[in-house]
């Protein structure tokens, strides 16, 4: 049986987008789920637009989300070479031609449009016999499209089959006058070299296959199946812009975003099995299928992807987490072990996970934590009586010598609460202000045990204060 090879292929021309790690993953999931081979293409044949940065920014975003080649990476620029050979084996073939004819200017284009000549090519150096020093002057190659085509014709694992008229296409370029070939050309060519099977790709590259089949066709390769997965939209069902969420991987990662949890959210966009809803990539492998992929643009929800990065992050242990926050942010990790000796660090971990949704509002939360707090006595209005002041004295002087666990601080505090008759709340989210500056934390007492008698019973007696 054939090996399945298949190609992510970005340019260089901005940071990874979520939509692009999205097909990236599909590409490395059909790979492992077919043993076959996941590649990496850098199209950089743009050079105005490719940076150094862009790419950097990319292999790196790759390498954080474990998706990474199986081979060494092919780079499009450096193949130009390649890409004008084959051009000149189609001219040797008929399959291909120079057209001397000059390039049509913006504003001839437009007043042609205005008589209704459209902007397809005449033909004019179609048929022309031209000798070695015609080839000297300045000349694009467009390829030959037959005359005997009537309508060009793929298989799309998810769109099914796809026609489109051949009257509608022209003889087009596929190396500029200044010797540079076209992105399509280069793409097919490409894809021959590295043995492509199988074409995973965004449903934006639809109306580019029929040239690059006719390509194939030309070229005498197999053409590849074809697999154009829906786009990711916006909330209204438009293409997803910067308003509707971060579209940079980079971004989502200085956020806080796991490599679980943004690789669970991406895989199932689009994606489904059933109503499986949490898994790692791992246990996608064996179930991953092109055809479980819908044919509708999937809608992006950060809510959800929220709770699903909330639900991978209860769910890892304090000293990953901190793994992950130091590959998140280098400074971060710094911070919080200047602030907290590791055992501590470590039980603050597992204390804020629990309501988290991001690694970064754990930061935050961690580092807030070891200063001590602005109070706002607002936020107790709900909580506050006349017997406020007498809850948290005498809870204040029962800490003086109760023993620092669980079971007896929340015996002393219901102790407490009995002797005046109140809720355990009321006596709860006052000291839960005292120590955090908030309403809404970790558990009251796991507090007090992390801070350390002397340094809770201070911030308590700050509150006293101000009651």
């Amino acid at each position: 049986m054939k090996e399945i090879r298949v190609r992510f292929a970005p340019s260089p021309t901005g940071h990874l987008h979520i939509g692009g790690i999205r097909t990236a993953l599909f590409n490395w999931l059909f790979a492992r789920h077919t043993g076959g081979k996941y590649l990496l293409r850098i199209e950089d044949t743009d050079i105005v637009r490719s940076k150094q940065e862009y790419l950097d920014s990319q292999l790196a975003s790759l390498r954080w989300l474990g998706l990474e080649p199986d081979e060494p990476i092919v780079y499009q620029l450096a193949r130009s070479h390649e890409h004008i050979t084959a051009a000149k084996k189609l001219m040797e073939q008929g399959k291909a031609y120079p057209c001397f004819c000059p390039p049509k200017d913006a504003e001839q284009v437009v007043h042609d449009l205005d008589l209704g000549i459209g902007s397809k090519y005449d033909g004019t150096c179609r048929d022309k016999t031209y000798t070695i020093e015609d080839l000297k002057k300045p000349h694009a190659i467009r390829f030959k499209l037959s005359h005997d085509i009537d309508t060009v014709e793929f298989e799309d694992v998810i769109l099914g089959t796809i026609k489109t008229p051949a009257d509608q296409m022209d003889d087009f370029i596929i190396i500029r006058r200044d010797g540079t070939p076209i992105y399509n050309f280069c793409v097919v060519v490409d894809d021959i070299f590295m043995r492509i099977t199988h074409v995973i790709r965004g449903q934006d590259h639809v109306s580019n296959t029929p040239k690059q089949v006719l390509y194939y066709h030309a070229l005498g390769a197999n053409v590849p199946l074809f697999a154009h997965i829906p786009l990711i939209l916006g909330p209204a069902g438009n293409k997803l812009s910067k308003r509707d969420a971060s579209v940079s991987v980079e971004e989502y990662r200085a956020q806080g975003f796991t490599v679980d949890g943004l690789a669970n959210y991406l895989i199932r966009l689009g994606w489904s099995h059933g109503d499986l809803e949490i898994f790692t990539r791992e246990e996608i492998v064996p179930l991953f299928t092109l055809d479980s992929i819908g044919k509708k643009g999937a809608i992006f929800d950060i809510k959800k992807l929220e709770w699903l990065n909330g639900v991978y992050i209860r769910k890892t242990e304090p000293k990953v987490l901190m793994e992950q926050i130091k590959a998140m942010n280098t400074e971060y990790a710094l911070d919080l072990e200047g602030l907290w000796t590791q055992e501590k660090l470590y039980q603050l971990l597992h204390e804020y996970k629990q309501r988290a949704v991001t690694l970064r509002e754990i930061y935050k939360d961690i580092v807030a934590f070891a200063q001590h707090p602005e109070l706002d006595l607002s936020l107790i209005t709900k909580w506050r009586n006349e017997k406020t002041v007498l809850l948290v004295k005498d809870f204040l002087h029962v800490l003086h010598d109760v023993t620092l666990d669980h079971e007896h601080l929340l015996n002393a505090a219901k102790t407490v609460c009995d002797r005046h008759q109140e809720k355990l709340v009321n006596l709860a989210q006052p000291l839960r202000l005292a120590l955090t500056g908030s309403v809404t934390s970790p558990g009251v007492f796991e507090l007090i045990i992390i801070l350390g008698r002397e340094h809770a019973m201070k911030r308590i007696s700050t509150l006293l204060e101000q009651l």
